[in-house]
């Protein structure tokens, strides 16, 4: 199996809908170990959701702007595993003011959050991580990402994060690429988790993807992008380090829509 004897740490799931439980449902299926993390109100969501996998599952706090929370998730991957294979960065949150075509009136203390979650979190993540994985000899980090190398009607600050952490993806892979650990982002299409719908006129990205992707986009299937992230998790990938992947259909890849 592709993850066979992998020891993974899944970020990001709420609810069985969301990428994370996905990526953590191949996971399984693939042979690997994993925990979950979450934290605050999402703690009860996330380990309602846990029990949906296809193996029972571990759910440790981590609200990944608390230190206190990340030394506690590393105190316990330790005593548990030794060591870690690998990881999925599935964080990001920006306030409603920073969202939905406010770019011009977000104050810097909306913008900082949504950099400090969205992005910086990444690096704190994997460095949180790093003694774990170099006990393992190395391994793979992934996030997800949205395309970013444009300007969205409604993305705004968050668009600005993401740019944000395409960029940390390549600093971790120069930095930790002598570990042998690999730092990837998979570039997803629109899919309707709870997280998107959040986003206002989220129903806007759908429509341009239905219009414009060569390969016909399901929004309500997140399994070709937690496939993509399971594949980066495995020592197939084993020389792909820096990357942004993308997963949408080829939305990224044509300039103007076709379809009626």
């Amino acid at each position: 199996m592709l993850l066979e004897g992998k020891r993974l740490v899944i970020t990001g799931v709420v609810t069985d809908d969301s990428i994370a439980w996905h990526v953590a449902r191949i996971a399984q299926e693939q042979g690997a170990e994993i925990v979950l993390t979450s934290f605050g109100r999402g703690l009860r969501l996330t380990e309602r959701a846990a029990k949906r996998l296809p193996e029972s599952v571990d759910v440790l706090e981590l609200d990944i702007n608390e230190p206190a929370h990340m030394e506690a998730v590393v105190a316990d991957l330790a005593s548990r595993w030794g060591a870690v294979d690998g990881a999925l960065h599935a964080i990001a949150y920006a306030p409603q003011d920073a969202l939905g075509g406010n770019f011009l009136n977000t104050p810097s203390e909306s913008a900082k959050i949504a950099f400090e979650t969205s992005a910086f979190s990444y690096k704190t993540l994997a460095v949180g991580l790093l003694p774990l994985i170099r006990a393992a000899g190395g391994g793979s980090l992934v996030t997800l990402d949205f395309d970013n190398t444009q300007a969205w009607p409604i993305y705004d600050w968050m668009g600005v994060a993401k740019a944000a952490l395409q960029a940390v993806t390549r600093y971790l892979a120069r930095d930790l690429g002598a570990d042998h650990i690999r730092v990837n982002a998979v570039s997803a299409g629109p899919l309707s988790t709870i997280a998107a719908k959040s986003i206002p006129g989220f129903q806007s990205l759908e429509r341009a993807w239905l219009q414009r992707s060569p390969i016909e986009w399901d929004s309500s299937d997140p399994t070709p992008v937690a496939q993509m992230v399971a594949l980066l998790l495995s020592d197939w990938t084993a020389m792909t380090t820096g990357e942004v992947v993308h997963v949408d259909g080829g939305f990224h890849a044509v300039a103007a829509g076709w379809r009626e």
